[in-house]
Formats: C-alpha cells, sequence, structure tokens
C-alpha cells in the first residue's frame, strides 16, 4: 500500500506528520496523523495510542489542541489519530454536522446510501493499525482513547476487542447512543431501523454483558452543555456495577466539552496507559 507524507514538524523530538492513503475499507482516499517520539529515532519499536476524534473533527483537531506530544515524548508512545470518516466528491454526506461526513460514528454502515465508504469500523479495528505496524516503528501494543463521539468510538472498540488493546479511555462519551438524539440519529441512517443492530456499538449495553475487562478512564467536565441530552454518563455507571468493570468516571467541576478540557487532563489519560501498555 503506498502512502503519501502530507506534512511533517518536529516536535518534543520527536516527529509530527500527516499521511495520506488509498482505504480499502472506507474506498476513498483518507488520512490520519501520527506522532512518532524520540525513541523510535535511535531504532527502538513503541507502542500505540489511537486516538478518535469527535463531531466535525479531522485527523488535525487531537494533533493541534491537545498538547499531547510533550507526555508521548517522555513515555515513549506513538499517537495515530485518523479521520472521523471518509471522505470525497463521491462519498454520500448531509448537510448536517451531525450526520455524513466527519461524523462516521466508527461503525459499519448497512444501509443506503452510506454502506459504500462508511465502513470506518473495520478501519479502526483493522486496516489503519495494520498499516501503521507495517509502516512505522511501532509494536502491536495498542491502546485507544477518544473524546465525544470519538469517546464513544473508542469504549466500544475497545470493549468488542479486548484482546486488541491494553486499556481504553474518553473524555465525555457518548455513552449511550441508543438513547441519545446524535446516536439515535446516526445509527437510523447507518445501521437501519432495527435496534438490536444498535447494541453492538452502545458503550453501555456492551459494558453490561462484558466478560473481558479491560481498564477503563472516563473524564466529563460538569459545565458540559451536552452532558444531560447527549453523554449520559450515569449509564455507563450503571452498566459497569452489572459487569463488575474496572471503570473509573471522573467528574470535573467548571470543565466544558471542549480541547482546553482535554488538553487539562491528557497528561493523566498518557500515564494510566503507559502502565497497561508496560504491562503487556
Amino acid at each position: 500500500m503506498t502512502i503519501e507524507n502530507l506534512s511533517r514538524n518536529k516536535s518534543f523530538g520527536g516527529w509530527n506528520k500527516q499521511y495520506s492513503h488509498h482505504s480499502t475499507s472506507l474506498n476513498c482516499q483518507m488520512r490520519f496523523a501520527i506522532y512518532l517520539p524520540p525513541q523510535t529515532l535511535t531504532g527502538a519499536k513503541v507502542p500505540v495510542l489511537y486516538w478518535l476524534s469527535g463531531l466535525t473533527c479531522s485527523d488535525e483537531n487531537f494533533m493541534q489542541k491537545a498538547n499531547a506530544q510533550r507526555i508521548a515524548a517522555e513515555l515513549g508512545i506513538a499517537i495515530v489519530a485518523p479521520d472521523t470518516s471518509p471522505r470525497g466528491d463521491d462519498v454520500a454526506d448531509e448537510d448536517s454536522y451531525d450526520l455524513g461526513k466527519g461524523a462516521g460514528f466508527y461503525v459499519n454502515a448497512t444501509q443506503e446510501p452510506w454502506k459504500s465508504h462508511y465502513q470506518m469500523y473495520d478501519y479502526v479495528v483493522s486496516e489503519l493499525p495494520a498499516l501503521i505496524e507495517k509502516t512505522f516503528p511501532v509494536t502491536s501494543q495498542r491502546a485507544i482513547s477518544g473524546h465525544s463521539m470519538g469517546g464513544h468510538g473508542a469504549l466500544t472498540i475497545a470493549m468488542r476487542n479486548p484482546e486488541r488493546y491494553s486499556s481504553v479511555s474518553a473524555f465525555s462519551p457518548i455513552n449511550n447512543p441508543m438513547n441519545c438524539p446524535w446516536g439515535e440519529k446516526a445509527f437510523s441512517a447507518y445501521l437501519g431501523k432495527d435496534k438490536e443492530t444498535w447494541r453492538q456499538h452502545d458503550a453501555s449495553e456492551l459494558m453490561k454483558s462484558a466478560t473481558q475487562l479491560l481498564p477503563a478512564l472516563v473524564d466529563q467536565g460538569e459545565a458540559d452543555d451536552f452532558l444531560a441530552t447527549q453523554l449520559k454518563p450515569e449509564a455507563l455507571i450503571a452498566a459497569s456495577q452489572v459487569s463488575g468493570y474496572p471503570l473509573q468516571l471522573r467528574h470535573h467541576e467548571g470543565y466544558d466539552h471542549s480541547y482546553y478540557f482535554i488538553a487539562s487532563f491528557i497528561e493523566e489519560h498518557l500515564r494510566f496507559h503507559n502502565e497497561y501498555l508496560k504491562a503487556m
């Protein structure tokens, strides 16, 4: 597979790079960003944290706003940030921020006109890691994290594939998409009317029945405008109590849904993941 380097910036002794490649899962040209810490410049292979961004975002938001590179450089962790949806002139879209381009929801769409491109679950779980591990000096050790829609993606992907990840974390995730406006709209379009199929992409439903338990850290700002109507952290807490899932869910007074919140606590998330990556 051919990949094209679009940009490169030195950062904390390592390199922040952006690439383009053709995705077979998504049937379009895709972009991702990767941070390679300084340890890779001397021949070392390092583990990878996959970061999934939220609605309206791309591969650039986290890399430019979260200030994660400093700690990743210290710990020796690569960071990979894919785009949030397929892109291109022939990719289905809707004139709405919460459906279509920029709003892939990390599912495999089964409905028209979405299914020919919107296979974000397969892209994140299989295609992208295979490309990263073939191309860059990284190991097969993986952790996964994300924000909002990406927090939903990180939690659901980790719980459906616990053998692939050492740990999972999220900022302000959509915890119960089956029962919130964002999730109901996206799932109806991408997955159809059968709500039983929705359960495989709902973190709270998956956590209730989980048997392989990954360490999980979730941070939620109490001044988040979407807290009550869209995010529903109480559903995730209730689910963890059913299965005994090792969930840390922390509330933070005064913090909102923005990258100011993420930047404030990303160091703690990277150190959390590092503990479990080292244990693998």
